[in-house]
């Protein structure tokens, strides 16, 4: 599912800004970085995303997307 998502993402962000990105992570791990320069994406497993607690770390940031 991870692979997916970020297959997706890089080759719309190839298509429409012609920009190249840069995967680090492995699904094994649970957690991937695509790096577009003036943008970073960080995809998490359902695990991850539970251990991690993000919403809980970033409650007071302002929600620019929020795509499951």
């Amino acid at each position: 599912m991870l692979d997916a998502l970020a297959n997706s993402a890089v080759e719309g962000v190839r298509q429409k800004h012609h920009k190249k990105g840069r995967l680090e992570g492995t699904t094994q791990e649970g957690w991937l970085i695509l790096d577009f320069g003036d943008v970073v994406v960080h995809l998490f497993s359902p695990h991850q995303r539970k251990y991690y607690c993000l919403e809980d770390l970033w409650g007071d940031g302002k929600l620019l997307i929020h795509m499951q």
